[in-house]
């Protein structure tokens, strides 16, 4: 497959949420032809007559905006359509921007249309998010379950992974944004110098190797920003959210190395910088996740869950990372005090006073008490880095690994 053959005119989005519909915005603007697809003919008639989304993105606009009518129409090269073999053979570059739950069953769909068309297309995955393979043993990113899906199409597509951080209403609105791209060099480079940077402006990227790791940091930080919102409406003080925030760094960075990524990715803005406003902002919708969720908590976690999904236009990505996570964790014995304390925040605690001791203690007790990685360990992580982890029981459990 020559990448230099794609033609950059067009490009199709599936799925109109949040993230597509504000990628359908950008690259409007950037006088690209775009066909999103969606599976009711009914909603993209409804946005090819109006050129807003009825569904998703526009109401936050508005109320971003003071009002509808400040609410800037889609471009005119933006069309929707229902259509997914049209938009398949006819695009070169494709982004798929829908939910990771849903990204095997749809590439399912689509492997006899890919193997079919003619010349071969880009996939681009901005999804944030991870889900655990049926035997609990293996955590799937979006990059391993894209290859897992379209086993024996190698010669029909290249992947690249988008990493934030940035929220839909900054792409939407044409703010600045810097965003990570990640995958093979010459590829990456080929999409940010011909399809993103544009108008730098207002979109640029940086380049990162490290996929395995930029999709686990994009992943994980969801989690945290939904801790966060929780910890935020506790009387905890101002001090303890950057010892959330450092600790759920030291396991993003241990779980990445088990995984096969690396540690660099936690340093970069894929990284820090994608936590950073995820845990901080309420345009953050996982932020805000825990926030309803501890407010309207009321000992059931099942129906506090449904209430708060109800309230937040998206997909909360965290709540079902950290199911997934936890069975991952708990298979290979691994330690990791914070993200075993998001799980049962969201789905055990009994009450908010035993929410806030699960807290508190995550933080304050990890049995880990130095910040760096000491010879003996750094020796091991070089030999052995998908083995080298602090176990959660058994004798392994007292060593000082991070």
């Amino acid at each position: 497959m020559n990448i230099y053959n794609l033609h950059t005119g067009r490009v199709a989005i599936i799925g109109p949420g949040r993230l597509g519909t504000a990628l359908a915005y950008k690259f409007g603007r950037d006088h690209r032809r775009v066909d999103l697809y969606y599976h009711d003919g009914a909603i993209c008639q409804e946005i090819n007559k109006t050129r807003y989304n009825p569904i998703h993105l526009t109401h936050d606009l508005a109320k971003k905006l003071g009002g509808i009518d400040s609410v800037p129409q889609l471009p005119e090269k933006v069309g929707a359509t229902n259509d997914l073999e049209y938009v398949i053979k006819n695009n070169d570059f494709i982004i798929l921007a829908l939910t990771v739950g849903r990204l095997s069953e749809f590439l399912t769909f689509c492997r006899e249309i890919i193997r079919e068309r003619e010349g071969g297309i880009c996939l681009i995955s901005p999804l944030k998010g991870m889900i655990a393979s049926s035997d609990g043993k293996r955590l799937l990113t979006p990059s391993m379950i894209v290859r897992e899906t379209l086993k024996g199409l190698e010669d029909k597509y290249r992947l690249l992974c988008v990493g934030g951080p940035f929220f839909d209403t900054d792409i939407a609105l044409g703010n600045p944004v810097c965003i990570t791209v990640a995958g093979e060099k010459k590829l990456a480079f080929f999409v940010k110098e011909n399809l993103i940077n544009f108008n730098r402006r207002e979109f640029s990227t940086y380049y990162n190797y490290d996929v395995m790791g930029v999709e686990i940091c994009g992943a994980l930080k969801n989690t945290v920003a939904n801790l966060k919102g929780v910890s935020d409406s506790l009387n905890l003080g101002n001090s303890l959210p950057g010892t959330l925030f450092t600790r759920a760094g030291v396991e993003m960075r241990s779980i990445s190395k088990l995984m096969g990524g690396g540690f660099q990715a936690f340093l970069s803005q894929s990284g820090v910088g994608d936590m950073f406003v995820t845990v901080s902002s309420e345009a953050s919708k996982n932020y805000r996740y825990g926030k309803h969720f501890f407010e309207l908590f009321d000992g059931d976690h099942q129906n506090t869950h449904q209430r708060v999904t109800k309230m937040i236009d998206g997909t909360p990505e965290g709540p079902s990372t950290i199911r997934n996570i936890r069975s991952f964790l708990r298979e290979h014995n691994i330690y990791s005090p914070l993200f075993n304390c998001a799980y049962d925040v969201f789905n055990t605690s009994a009450s908010k006073e035993e929410t806030r001791e699960l807290i508190v203690q995550a933080c304050q007790l990890d049995r880990r008490n130095r910040e760096y990685v000491g010879p003996v360990s750094r020796a091991l992580y070089a030999i052995a880095p998908r083995h080298w982890y602090r176990r959660d029981r058994g004798w392994l459990s007292s060593w000082g690994t991070i």
